[in-house]
């Protein structure tokens, strides 16, 4: 069972609210966070892409790194542990990301690979005149598929003439190319965004659901293995997670109160308002869900809160799941969290044991 976390790129990372730890990002924060979870075993850290933040009182993600370059850096540093930085598709050619990924994978020595992000926040890009409209809504996956389909031919073959509706290589070249086979990840949660994700990515990041539910997410995962089995592809499903934890039940559920009873409701009205602006979005899309009121404080990702033990046994839970071939983790408070995970957690997860034994 591979874990990786989610690092913080932004500002408080995934808690939109005024009583949970606030910090600001900084490469040095991000390059101890991964270097820790490469001394812990995990198997691989990705940074999002986000160009605008929410506001609020806590200015949430109002601060934030970029993607490819925050990842060069940490390669550099690292030395084991997987990377994947984010694209906005709408912001950068994909024969320049194919690029900046080859890059990326001399300096790792071919452990980078890419998430790719269609987006759905259109202030994020009309603040920058690079929001193509409403319409956008519709055909996103049709843009993504073209940009991928430009990236792979690149990666693989080192020239390009696609010719497609958005894009149109002329004989476009690329050398180097990677070292190792570039992986793309997708985050796609409804249907159109999972059939995306089973034909053109390795992974697709599958959102677990409520606290301390940590099975909830088993109906995606039957939706993403169906949408898998029809294109044939073994595409792996990593399941997002938040982590609480402290030494007992009781302590880690009084900082959960805390951070709900400070929920940055000026924050969340934003993101409210920008998952709303889509007409036609399902209700099982990436950003109704995040936004959901009965749990937007954390973008109602699965929240385990708990005592080291119980936490354990919850991602035990969680990785039995069938379609479960990984855990993506967030934390609070992720310096503290990542030592608490590394020390105190993992080494009661069953399905971390071979793990465990190989790094050891």
């Amino acid at each position: 069972m591979d874990i990786g976390v989610f690092i913080p790129i932004g500002n408080n990372g995934w808690l939109i609210s005024t009583t949970s730890p606030q910090y600001m990002p900084s490469f040095d924060l991000n390059k101890q966070i991964v270097q820790r979870a490469e001394h812990y075993g995990l198997d691989f850290a990705l940074s999002m892409i986000k160009l605008r933040g929410f506001g609020g009182k806590s200015e949430f993600w109002d601060h934030n790194l970029e993607s490819f370059t925050l990842m060069a850096g940490l390669a550099a540093v690292t030395k084991r542990i997987q990377l994947y930085a984010s694209v906005a598709v709408l912001t950068i050619p994909p024969a320049i990301v194919a690029r900046m990924a080859s890059t990326i994978d001399s300096i790792s020595n071919g452990r980078f690979g890419v998430n790719i992000v269609s987006g759905w926040a259109k202030d994020e890009y009309e603040q920058m005149g690079m929001w193509p409209g409403e319409a956008y809504f519709g055909y996103r996956y049709d843009y993504s598929t073209e940009y991928v389909t430009v990236l792979r031919e690149l990666w693989e073959k080192g020239t390009s003439d696609f010719k497609g509706k958005y894009f149109q290589m002329s004989d476009c070249k690329l050398s180097p190319r990677p070292t190792a086979s570039m992986k793309i990840v997708c985050a796609g949660q409804s249907p159109r965004g999972m059939e995306f994700g089973a034909t053109y990515g390795n992974y697709n990041f599958t959102l677990g659901k409520g606290v301390n539910t940590p099975t909830a997410h088993q109906p995606t995962n039957e939706l993403m293995m169906q949408a898998a089995a029809k294109t044939g592809r073994d595409v792996g499903n990593y399941v997002l997670m938040m982590v609480i934890a402290d030494e007992t039940d009781e302590k880690a559920m009084a900082k959960w109160k805390r951070y709900n009873e400070g929920a940055d409701l000026e924050a969340l009205s934003w993101m409210s308002g920008q998952a709303d602006a889509d007409p036609n979005a399902p209700e099982g899309g990436t950003a109704k869900r995040i936004s959901a009121p009965e749990g937007a404080v954390n973008f109602n990702m699965g929240t385990l809160v708990g005592s080291y033990a119980s936490v354990a046994r919850m991602l035990d839970e969680c990785a039995a799941v069938p379609g479960t071939k990984g855990i993506m983790l967030t934390f609070d408070d992720f310096l503290v969290g990542m030592e608490q995970f590394g020390q105190h957690i993992q080494p009661l997860m069953a399905c971390r044991s071979e793990k465990l034994k190989a790094v050891a």
